[in-house]
């Protein structure tokens, strides 16, 4: 891939990111409640109330305010958060490993079940594979992430009592939670020898991957039978067949791999798409990650730590659509970008 497309790529991001940094700076300061008055204590007069709101930095101007988070993030500093008294950054690396295991886990899974249903309902299209598939997508799409990780609790721990507890990433009390070198834990317990951790923290993920893993079913198993479709009706697969080639040939050496682009295009978007909304997922299963922290946040009024989190988020969508668009000049080669 050519240096220059990659520059360039990232250059245009530019106006994207301040465009996120102004509107996230205004809608932060629009959200109910007044930070000081919740710092101040409930016992608080409006003197106390008042130097609060000045060692915030609160009672200055808009535009004031917004040169200071500009100049601290010319720095490399995302501020100081009011409800844990660390620096944002810290935070959020801090807490960002968990929310991409749990989102790796859950697009595995996701794609693991998504994209053979795909590929065989398109093969054999308006038959019971087909129809099993269309059902499996809409009833998986029917009902919201929170709802789906409830009964899951409700069935899998609570009734049969096959899961663990649902209270974070590994069961303390059983395990020892591996020493950070990734910060994913499935990773870091391997790299320490720990087989006994490595079980205890997958057990932990199961049920908050699949939770999430049916909001990203629905649209992968949707685009794949459509790329499918559209692949299987082309004419080189139609040459192919006439040729002689076998079914499976056809199938996955030519129609799929020729959908395999369409497909790798979504996965960007719905990374970044469960990323985002695996805040309830971590609510449910006491998971420690960036969606529970921003959730804090935004109850807490604490601008720097909600301004963050959605920086970080906006600087993660930007990268992936890069790697997404390297990624497709790899799997096509006529795929061709401009150096």
């Amino acid at each position: 891939m050519p240096a220059g497309y990659i520059l360039r790529r990232m250059a245009s991001a530019v106006p994207s990111l301040i465009g996120v940094i102004l509107a996230t700076f205004l809608l932060s300061r629009a959200l109910p409640g007044d930070p000081a008055v919740y710092f101040a204590g409930p016992a608080a007069n409006a003197e106390s109330v008042q130097q609060v709101r000045e060692s915030l930095g609160l009672d200055k101007s808009l535009p004031e305010q917004l040169l200071l988070y500009v100049y601290d993030l010319g720095r490399g500093s995302l501020g100081q958060s009011l409800t844990t008294g660390q620096p944002v950054m810290d935070d959020l690396i801090q807490r960002l490993p968990a929310s991409m295991e749990l989102t790796f886990g859950a697009l595995l899974v996701a794609i693991v079940i998504a994209v053979p249903m795909g590929v065989f309902a398109a093969a054999r299209p308006n038959s019971i594979v087909d129809h099993v598939c269309r059902g499996t997508v809409t009833i998986a799409a029917a009902f919201p992430t929170f709802f789906v990780a409830l009964l899951l609790v409700y069935v899998f721990y609570y009734l049969l009592g096959w899961a663990p507890q649902p209270l974070g990433r590994i069961d303390e009390i059983y395990y020892v939670a591996p020493d950070p070198v990734t910060g994913f834990y499935l990773v870091d317990t391997l790299i320490a020898g720990d087989v006994e951790g490595f079980r205890g923290s997958l057990a932990q993920l199961v049920l908050p991957a699949i939770s999430l893993a049916l909001f990203a079913l629905a649209p992968i198993a949707r685009m794949t039978r459509a790329a499918m479709l559209t692949a299987l009706g082309s004419d080189f697969v139609r040459t192919a067949k006439a040729n002689g080639l076998s079914g499976g040939k056809v199938l996955f050496g030519y129609a799929f791999r020729n959908a395999l682009l369409s497909i790798t295009n979504i996965m960007g978007m719905i990374f970044s798409f469960l990323l985002g909304s695996n805040v309830l997922i971590e609510q449910v299963f006491g998971w420690p990650g960036i969606g529970a922290y921003a959730v804090s946040a935004v109850i807490a009024s604490d601008y720097a730590a909600v301004q963050g989190f959605i920086l970080m988020m906006a600087v993660i969508y930007v990268l992936l659509n890069l790697v997404v668009d390297l990624l497709a000049g790899l799997i096509d080669p006529r795929v061709r970008f401009e150096s």
